[in-house]
């Protein structure tokens, strides 16, 4: 183990700056390439989640406007507000070509656990709610857009 690979291990924050000022070099046979391989995996990892957590927020409040008529008075404004939030932040996520591609494949499989979710907020039939995603991408990054 060098160095710089025992520092991962003991002052991380430290092992990123070593590791900048090691590429800045262009010394790369002083980089600690299992943990550098390991944190750009774990960035792309944590970018994704970011991409599902958003769309699920926003597929259930979507689904709540849409469906749950009852409360749609009483909590309309808190629902939007939320609904912008977490377009606004994916709208920074989807800036990235590959997130907006994975955003896309992903629709569907996050509209399934958005469903469960509402279903299990709103106390509603679940027949109420469509088994397929009813909103398009384009409504989902559509700032104008409310079921």
């Amino acid at each position: 183990m060098n160095d710089v690979s025992a520092l991962y291990e003991t002052d991380y924050y430290l092992w990123l700056q070593e590791t900048y000022q090691t590429l800045d070099k262009k010394e790369i046979d002083r980089l600690d390439w299992p943990h550098l391989r390991s944190e750009i995996l774990s960035l792309a990892n944590e970018e994704r989640r970011k991409v599902d957590s958003y769309l699920r927020q926003l597929l259930i409040h979507l689904l709540l406007y849409q469906y749950w008529e009852s409360e749609r008075d009483r909590c309309a404004k808190g629902w939007q507000n939320e609904i912008d939030n977490f377009r606004f932040e994916l709208e920074l996520l989807l800036e990235s070509q590959t997130l907006y591609n994975y955003f896309l494949q992903q629709i569907e499989a996050i509209y399934l656990k958005a469903r469960r979710q509402a279903i299990k907020k709103s106390e509603l039939l679940p027949e109420i709610f469509p088994e397929n995603c009813p909103f398009t991408p384009e409504n989902l990054l559509d700032s104008e857009f409310l079921p």
